[in-house]
């Protein structure tokens, strides 16, 4: 079958060529159409020779203008691609002159072409990727055997142990520098280089990595992620089979939304009350934020975060905020009354406690 061939790609074909010979260039297709040249008012023509050409597979070279329909005196070389005749290089000028440029005119096509090639299985392989990904972080449903002859190509199989892994750009991140964070997100994945992963509309990028290569390269994401503050959230999810990334994916989006002020990056191994947390709606928690901390100040918060921190030490939160006791305790004290929980008693330190954390 005939590559399909764009006209973007001959037009980059001819030009290609122009600037090496300085000639003007056509690309004739298999009907006898200039397809492509470096001479608008050409493109659509008729090119008689051009078609003879392509029916013959042999150079035919004219030496005067208008001896055939829509020809110029020139050389018009035949091109085969994969063993099949799929066009005519017209080079319009003195045979005797161009006649040394119809190698190198095929050798530029062949390259283009081939280049178009890759360009187009690199296209549709991402295409698959993206497929399979997606189906297996959304638990939609999937040919085995085709998933199975995929990951072969990756040497993964229906039970290794992997984890998903979710990188996502934070919404108010400036979208002019989309495509140098982009590039960093994708220099990382290809430095790990073991795994497979997309980008999810509209702002995630998603990563399933054998549970061995994550251990490896776990430290990764953290460096990553403390170059990225203010840009960037990563959540990592659990651990379990290539068929159940499903559940690592929820568990990554959880570890993202558990995250807390100052924290752009979770593992969910390491939640446990941010579990439960993490799965308060936005409305439940604004109303349990206004309904816990309202009348309180920064610094009031900022205390409360240091006294949480020493197990509701009076000594050490003391120590660590350099006031003498009795201030601490008066502090605490107006705490209460502006929210009406105490924080030394364990029912209102509990719920004072939650609210920091939320």
């Amino acid at each position: 079958m005939a590559i399909t061939l764009s006209r973007k790609t001959a037009q980059k074909i001819v030009d290609t060529i122009k600037d090496v010979c300085g000639q003007d260039i056509n690309y004739i297709n298999t009907n006898g159409i200039i397809f492509a040249s470096t001479n608008p008012s050409r493109i659509g023509d008729f090119h008689e020779i051009g078609k003879k050409v392509t029916e013959s597979a042999e150079t035919i070279e004219i030496t005067s203008d208008d001896s055939f329909y829509g020809t110029q005196k020139g050389i018009n070389i035949p091109f085969s691609y994969n063993k099949e005749i799929i066009a005519a290089i017209g080079i319009s000028g003195e045979p005797n002159e161009v006649r040394q440029f119809a190698i190198l005119a095929q050798k530029i096509t062949s390259l283009i072409l081939r280049e178009q090639e890759i360009d187009s299985l690199n296209y549709g392989r991402k295409n698959q990727l993206n497929y399979i990904i997606r189906s297996l972080v959304n638990n939609t449903e999937i040919n085995h055997d085709y998933l199975n002859e995929f990951l072969g190509e990756y040497k993964l199989q229906f039970d290794t142990v992997c984890r998903t892994v979710v990188i996502k750009l934070d919404s108010r991140y400036n979208i002019s520098n989309l495509s140098l964070i982009e590039s960093h997100i994708y220099k990382l994945f290809d430095q790990i280089s073991a795994g497979l992963y997309t980008f999810i509309f509209p702002n995630e990028y998603v990563l399933i990595l054998p549970e061995n290569e994550y251990r490896k390269w776990s430290y990764v994401f953290h460096s990553f992620a403390k170059t990225s503050e203010n840009i960037l959230y990563i959540g990592i999810g659990n651990q379990t089979s290539l068929l159940k990334q499903y559940d690592s994916y929820s568990a990554a989006k959880l570890a993202i939304h558990s995250l807390t002020a100052g924290k752009n990056i979770a593992v969910f191994d390491d939640l446990d009350l941010e579990i439960l947390l993490g799965c308060v709606n936005e409305q439940a928690k604004k109303e349990y934020l206004s309904k816990i901390l309202t009348g309180l100040e920064k610094e009031d918060i900022d205390l409360l975060k240091v006294y949480f921190s020493t197990d509701m030490s009076l000594k050490d939160t003391s120590e660590k905020l350099f006031l003498h006791k009795n201030t601490l305790q008066y502090k605490l004290n107006r705490i209460e009354k502006l929210t009406g929980y105490n924080p030394r008693v364990f029912s209102g330190a509990v719920r004072l406690f939650l609210a920091i954390l939320l």
